[in-house]
């Protein structure tokens, strides 16, 4: 089983885990056009492809050690196969709502809602089940990066003209806020004790539960649509390769940066608070994607222009505060 083996691998794996968490989202915005219930077929099947192919190849690096997938996998407790399995039905319940939220909203409202309430709740818990690096270090940082989420909020009202929100596009993310922020909490008590599983392993069986709450939850939302008509699960069939591709493609490259923060998790300098906290600085990625590929921002004000300075510069300080938590006692 690889794990990294010194500070500057582990925050290496955080950061490749803040592009993934944060750049998933444009495979949707390129198919927008494609039902978000349909696409969410296609990402499960992307995160569960990454999952076995990753704890099959670097989680087998030493076939022979206790650590190893398959052996971890027979020597597992069932409460830890059941938490892991748990914080992945958990999660796809909150991203699927976080998705429909983006179709509904945008994603002006269901990045900072959904990922402010996540980042507060799931640091927050990630902590008290297993506390490691400098506190005031790691909830600064956390307070400077809800500020920049608010001013990423601010900045795309500005744009919009300041019109109210979505309140079922609010409500979505919040409800799927809570799931993002729960999820973890779960693997990390599943990484932990008598019986805990590496993060291949946890890794393979959180994508197996996300897999098994996304099936059920896509095929009622397809029966009784948040918005549109209702569909059927026969529309699938009528997606072209492309739409299909690039909803693996998602599914793909969250799984990449799931397994990367859960692996950064695993070892005790860093620890899930820190190593989650880092991730969720995805909507600074998110918004650097708007700014800079999606022109999102074209025509813009002065004062959102300033709004999107201090988000940045709020982002950075607070993620460089969370990234020396492990380091600065």
């Amino acid at each position: 089983m690889f794990t990294p083996q010194t500070y500057p691998m582990a925050l290496l794996l955080m950061t490749l885990s803040m592009l993934c968490w944060g750049s998933w989202a444009n495979t949707q915005k390129i198919t927008r056009s494609w039902p978000f219930e349909l696409y969410y077929f296609d990402y499960t099947l992307g995160l569960l492809v990454v999952a076995l192919a990753i704890g099959l190849t670097l989680g087998r690096i030493h076939p022979s050690s206790v650590d190893s997938f398959f052996l971890n996998l027979q020597t597992a407790s069932p409460r830890s196969l059941w938490l892991a399995f748990a914080g992945g039905a958990v999660f796809s319940v909150g991203n699927i709502l976080i998705v429909a939220a983006i179709s509904v909203a945008g994603m002006a409202v269901a990045f900072p809602i959904g990922a402010g309430l996540a980042l507060v709740l799931g640091a927050v818990l990630n902590y008290v089940v297993a506390p490691a690096g400098n506190p005031v270090l790691i909830f600064s940082g956390i307070g400077l990066v809800c500020i920049a989420i608010a001013l990423d909020a601010l900045a795309y009202r500005g744009m919009s003209g300041g019109g109210a929100a979505s309140r079922k596009g609010i409500l979505l993310s919040f409800i799927g806020g809570i799931g993002a922020g729960l999820f973890y909490p779960l693997v990390a008590k599943s990484l932990a004790g008598p019986g805990h599983l590496t993060p291949y392993t946890v890794n393979v069986i959180f994508a197996l539960g996300a897999a098994a709450s996304a099936l059920p939850m896509i095929y009622l939302l397809l029966r009784r649509p948040i918005s549109g008509p209702p569909r059927k699960l026969k529309d699938y069939a009528g997606g072209t390769w492309d739409v299909h591709i690039w909803g693996i493609a998602g599914g793909l490259i969250w799984g990449v940066g799931t397994i990367a923060n859960f692996v950064a998790s695993y070892v005790p300098m860093i620890g899930p608070a820190t190593s989650f906290s880092m991730g969720e600085g995805n909507t600074m990625i998110s918004a650097l994607w708007g700014v800079f590929v999606w022109k999102e921002f074209r025509g813009a004000s002065s004062r959102v222009r300033l709004y999107l300075a201090l988000m940045f510069l709020c982002f950075l300080l607070g993620l460089t505060s969370i990234a020396l938590s492990p380091v600065i006692k």
